[in-house]
């Protein structure tokens, strides 16, 4: 089963937060992770971690926090769950020759790669903008089902 960590979920849902409130300058660790009921320190950690990746900005001081570095249009799922987990494989055999000892006999590495750089696709083809709550509009995203096609 292909599963996001939670950091990555609570990556993305800090992300979500931050996009649906562009009226305040930054937001707290805090007051994001009040918001969802998730711990606040692990949270702090991830959003350092997209800080120093550069999908967020940090803010010193008394009304200090976190703001999205790029509108919200403009980063994608795929970054938040990149910069938090790493590159994304759906089995090990993807990641080059030397992953699995059967390789050369090995009928299913390509159809997997395919796999694997459809889902990338479709996490890039979504932005935070895309899952934050908003009015409805000409320019929201199709539903996931209309964003995966698996041809093989």
């Amino acid at each position: 089963m292909l599963k996001l960590t939670k950091k990555a979920d609570y990556g993305l849902m800090a992300l979500k937060y931050l996009a649906e409130h562009p009226e305040c300058p930054a937001q707290s660790a805090k007051d994001i992770a009040d918001a969802y009921g998730i711990p606040a320190q692990l949270l702090a950690k991830i959003l350092q971690r997209l800080t120093k990746t550069g999908l967020l900005r940090s803010h010193a001081g008394m009304n200090g926090g976190y703001a999205l570095s790029r509108d919200a249009r403009q980063i994608s799922a795929f970054e938040v769950i990149h910069a938090i987990d790493g590159p994304l494989f759906i089995t090990s055999c993807t990641k080059g020759a030397k992953g699995c000892e059967l390789t050369t006999n090995c009928t299913i590495k390509e159809p997997l790669a395919r796999v694997n750089e459809t889902i990338v696709g479709v996490l890039k083809s979504i932005s935070i903008y895309d899952l934050a709550e908003r009015e409805p509009n000409a320019h929201a995203a199709p539903p996931a089902q209309a964003l995966v096609t698996l041809t093989m």
